[in-house]
């Protein structure tokens, strides 16, 4: 079974094997209003910890999402770019921003829980 970690910033990142699906929380997805555009990266590009992975646009702000563990674009949501809405739609399903090949598993360590995200979004 995948487990689904998160960050402070409200990303998320869904781990199978190797491999974690990042996209942002439906707390995120909220507070951002209705999503316009999602700029995702290339295949193949590196990205660090806590650097940009992505950008996604709303009605309301641009707002980057940022790489919650070090890792490679092995793909990106396509269908994301004529649909920027299923983010709204679907941001645990098929609102999905990118997939990473996991660099530093360690890394998760740092990260939350689905209840320990439960109880931050709480406080906000």
């Amino acid at each position: 079974m995948a487990e689904t970690r998160y960050t402070k910033d409200h990303e998320y990142i869904r781990i199978e094997g190797d491999t974690g699906t990042v996209g942002i929380s439906d707390y995120a997805q909220g507070q951002l209003g209705d999503v316009v555009f999602v700029e995702l990266p290339a295949v193949g590009t590196a990205l660090a910890k806590g650097g940009e992975a992505a950008v996604v646009e709303s009605v309301k702000a641009a707002s980057e999402v940022y790489a919650p563990v070090s890792g490679e674009v092995v793909e990106v949501n396509a269908e994301l770019e004529g649909a920027p809405g299923t983010v709204n739609e679907d941001p645990a399903g098929k609102g999905w921003f990118l997939k990473l090949k996991i660099t530093d598993p360690a890394e998760l360590d740092a990260l939350m829980s689905e209840a320990e995200y439960q109880n931050y979004v709480k406080t906000l």
